[in-house]
């Protein structure tokens, strides 16, 4: 949404560890090994394309994942992979390949403090666990899935104490990024707060 109000790029760091280890399991390779999920990482056959409804669709290998690599299951999965240094390593220079003319949105847990830590804003996005597993509950019956929304906030907390916990960049953010919690504001709230930022650096020209 911001990336379209801004007419910039964007990318979704967090879609491209889902995808390695939706990827890993299509190929049978196990979420341990650190080896071969590099080799599968520098290799992926991926494409982020936007929809006519101005909505993101993501290929990967020919096949539209956009939904499917959106599950619980595939989440946690995406929290494993993303703790092994050689793989984060294997993907680092592909997110920074998105930054191009005119700008770039970058969501993800490492954008400020590791991929791109010269940024000229960060914004880093916080809701307590409690409202993010509610918003998740709404998104995924929404899609029709059978959740439990104390299951969700139980993998909610698990995965913030995985990624907080990591040895290699773990979640937390830059100093010089601007706190924002997103607990008790709309979408449209975050949306005109951080346009606002963006007009008080003059990033959008």
């Amino acid at each position: 949404m911001l990336a379209r109000r801004l007419g910039w790029n964007l990318l979704d760091s967090g879609a491209l560890y889902r995808l390695l280890a939706f990827a890993a399991r299509n190929h049978g390779v196990d979420l341990t090994n650190e080896e071969a999920l590099t080799v599968l990482a520098a290799h992926l056959d991926v494409q982020f394309l936007s929809a006519a409804d101005g909505s993101e669709r993501i290929v990967l290998e020919g096949e539209d994942v956009s939904n499917v690599i959106r599950t619980e299951v595939v989440g946690a999965g995406a929290s494993q992979v993303a703790a092994l240094p050689a793989v984060r390593d294997a993907l680092l220079e592909r997110q920074r390949a998105f930054r191009e003319s005119p700008g770039l949105v970058a969501d993800g847990r490492d954008m400020g403090t590791v991929v791109f830590p010269d940024a000229p804003l960060k914004i880093f996005l916080t809701a307590s666990a409690e409202e993010r597993a509610r918003r998740r509950y709404l998104q995924l019956k929404g899609k029709g899935e059978d959740v439990n929304l104390p299951s969700l906030l139980d993998e909610i907390i698990a995965r913030d104490e995985r990624d907080t916990q990591r040895a290699v960049a773990p979640l937390k953010p830059a100093p010089d990024a601007i706190l924002l919690d997103s607990t008790d504001l709309s979408i449209e709230q975050v949306l005109e707060r951080i346009l606002s930022e963006v007009a008080i650096r003059d990033l959008a020209g």
